[in-house]
């Protein structure tokens, strides 16, 4: 299993995330992840800067680094061929160094242009067709369509890809699974389910690369470790579908006084015990994902990229 940087737009604002990827590629990881949102899921988090911005940075302060927005929803809140031609400038700017993760969103982000929240099904079959009419329109030839969902009258990309960027479909159940081994370049979830990966393959996925997510937080007191993970991160205890649904990120804070200090400990490896943070990412590689992006909560970055290459690494 190979190992990513995962960049939180969440936690950070524009120049720390280009800081921080120039961290990682300096440090010897080949791969990152950003992730796409408008607003953070808690006020703690206290930062949701425009990705696509971000990424031209990176792309001009990086040699090597492949970068993976996780994820972009491209159907509600920025229309489909608005980000094929974003996407489109961000693969020619890190010279084809560029996958495209999607998702079916969240209304926390979605809902902002009042657009009522679909329902998933809905929300499956707006990605579906959302993908293709980015992928016609990367071909650099001109497009209209008139779908269940999109319109797109005589639109042409002047500056598309060299090379179609790879489509990245998120999945955290058995449909968005199916949808993602039927029309993405691969499958990223945040959660080691193997069942999920296997619903991937069986729908088309086949040998397509497999993606998840981690975080973590390091540092020398580990109880102070806790309750930074805990302040900052709390809505990663938040079950179910309600990720999807709650629209505001006062919600989340209030959907968060349910989840108590020991399950986001249980949840996030904490502290500077090398063998935790091993048996942590041990289940993401049973499930047979082929790479795992991990974040890194709180300021101490410089300090997790030593302790990972010098005490994980050589674990694993």
């Amino acid at each position: 299993m190979e190992f990513g940087y995962f960049l939180s737009s969440e936690e950070y604002g524009p120049r720390d995330l280009v800081d921080q990827a120039v961290r990682a590629e300096t440090a010897g990881w080949k791969e990152l992840l950003i992730s796409d949102h408008f607003h953070p899921w808690v006020e703690h988090q206290g930062h949701s800067p425009f990705v696509w911005g971000v990424i031209g940075a990176i792309a001009g302060a990086t040699q090597e680094v492949t970068v993976t927005t996780g994820v972009t929803c491209p159907t509600v809140r920025i229309h489909p061929a608005v980000l094929a031609q974003a996407t489109a400038t961000a693969s020619l700017l890190l010279e084809g160094r560029f996958r495209f993760g999607v998702g079916s969103g969240e209304n926390l982000n979605e809902h902002i242009l009042g657009d009522g929240w679909p329902d998933t099904d809905t929300r499956l079959d707006m990605l579906e067709e959302a993908v293709g009419i980015i992928r016609e329109l990367w071909q650099g030839d001109q497009v209209s369509h008139q779908g269940p969902h999109y319109t797109v009258r005589n639109a042409r990309i002047y500056d598309p890809p060299e090379q179609a960027p790879p489509v990245i479909v998120s999945g955290f159940g058995p449909k968005s699974a199916e949808l993602a081994g039927r029309i993405g370049d691969g499958f990223i979830s945040v959660q080691p389910n193997a069942e999920l990966r296997a619903t991937f393959v069986q729908h088309g996925g086949g040998d397509k690369p497999t993606f998840n997510g981690l975080k973590v937080c390091f540092g020398s007191d580990e109880q102070a470790c806790v309750d930074l993970a805990y302040a900052t991160w709390p809505n990663e205890g938040i079950p179910g579908e309600l990720a999807q649904e709650l629209p505001t990120p006062a919600h989340f804070e209030q959907a968060s006084e349910l989840v108590t200090r020991d399950k986001v400990a249980e949840a996030v490896p904490c502290g500077n015990d090398p063998d935790r943070f091993v048996e942590a990412i041990k289940p993401f590689a049973a499930a047979g994902y082929d790479s795992l992006f991990i974040q890194q909560i709180g300021p101490d970055q410089t300090g997790f990229l030593d302790f990972f290459d010098r005490e994980v690494r050589p674990r694993l």
